[in-house]
């Protein structure tokens, strides 16, 4: 990057939009406090939160840019991951440990795809309880962390596509098209019981939010060495 194209950043004022591909077990805001700390920007965003189990594409917004969030959040995303059939958890993924287990043995790779088709198009979700939802100003999971259920509102959401890729006995690699507001932990929780054996979400990654795609986004390493780059071209850019 020379000095020219350097010149044009401007984080805290008029803002970026960065597209990062967020590590595993950090969590969506770990990533905005990483780029306040490393730009010195005070106001920063996420257009669409990622659970600390799930990788991929978030997009951060600072200083004006965070203006832009609301029109990111509302774009189709899409998931790749991994369940595994025949046990559940109370979170829907590995976060808690398995508290029931059924033989998945005699399901057929055609029941899976049946399975997969019946959820395609638009239906309610119930949030999850080990969710960011707010209720009484604090976030569902605090509540099931504590082994506390309270009542949640359905939301409408759509799904596009649910494509099964690849069967490994009791693995399932899948590839989800949705709106804005799903629950892929949610979906395969429902997928499970469908299928008569249950099934928790092992591996997600989101590969996509509208035409935009992780492919083309920052590692955190490669956004340091940004960060890096841009201090030894002009320092007072960050």
């Amino acid at each position: 990057m020379n000095e020219e194209n350097a010149v044009h950043h401007d984080f805290s004022i008029e803002g970026e939009v960065l597209f990062l591909d967020k590590p595993l077990n950090w969590t969506s805001f770990d990533v905005v406090k990483k780029v306040r700390v490393l730009f010195d920007v005070r106001k920063v965003g996420h257009a669409g939160t990622l659970d600390p189990n799930a990788t991929g594409l978030l997009i951060v917004c600072t200083g004006k840019k965070t203006k832009s969030i609301e029109q990111f959040v509302g774009l189709e995303k899409e998931y790749t991951g991994t369940c595994k059939i025949g046990e559940r958890t109370p979170s829907f993924d590995t976060e808690t440990a398995a508290h029931e287990w059924k033989d998945s043995s005699a399901v057929t790779e055609r029941q899976i795809q049946e399975a997969a088709q019946n959820y395609i198009g638009k239906q309610l979700q119930l949030p999850p309880m080990y969710s960011a939802v707010k209720y009484g100003g604090k976030p569902l999971y605090k509540y099931a962390r504590v082994g506390k259920t309270v009542e949640r509102i359905q939301r409408e959401i759509n799904i596009s596509s649910f494509d099964i890729i690849r069967i490994r006995d009791q693995y399932i690699d899948f590839c989800i098209i949705c709106s804005k507001g799903t629950y892929i932990r949610s979906l395969i929780d429902e997928f499970g019981l469908r299928l008569g054996c249950g099934a928790t979400l092992t591996a997600l990654r989101r590969t996509r939010i509208g035409d935009h795609s992780v492919a083309n986004a920052l590692t955190i390493e490669q956004l340091i060495d940004w960060r890096n780059s841009l201090i030894m071209i002009k320092p007072e850019l960050v």
